[in-house]
């Protein structure tokens, strides 16, 4: 009974550790928060924890941004006639937007291992750089003031 309980307990851990990861792969749960939440107090040490974001190998993300704009702005960056090069070389086409996008920026403070992660807020303004697919967005690279 008590082998049954463990299993049980193991099974259920498991299988929301995969259900977190699943979730903080898609784009949209890991940059965009719109309408931007009513968090008054350390949105972004709240923000990447609900949000699991970390790095591969749970090490704090020393940056972060999650854009205040609805997904369909967003979308629409696939569209943009500008093309810049893609970060770390990569073979694929970047666009940037052609507006500025409201975002919140977490800069790391303190903290080396997910979740013990301190971060400074800055809210700004500025351009994205997307790479695309045929389904739209398919990471966002980097932002630019």
């Amino acid at each position: 009974m008590i082998l049954m309980v463990i299993i049980f307990l193991v099974l259920l851990f498991w299988e929301n550790e995969l259900d977190e990861e699943a979730m903080a792969a898609t784009l949209e749960q890991l940059h965009v928060d719109y309408p931007q939440s009513d968090i008054p107090i350390r949105y972004c040490n709240h923000m990447v924890i609900q949000r699991v974001i970390k790095e591969p190998n749970n090490t704090c993300k020393k940056e972060h941004f999650f854009i205040h704009e609805r997904p369909r702005s967003i979308n629409s960056v696939c569209n943009s006639p500008r093309r810049v090069t893609c970060q770390n070389y990569a073979p694929s086409l970047c666009f940037l937007s052609e507006i500025k996008f409201k975002m919140t920026v977490c800069r790391l403070t303190e903290g080396t291992r997910y979740p013990a992660c301190n971060y400074r807020v800055f809210a700004t303004e500025g351009f994205i750089v997307v790479t695309c697919d045929d389904m739209g967005p398919a990471k966002i690279q980097r932002y630019t003031e």
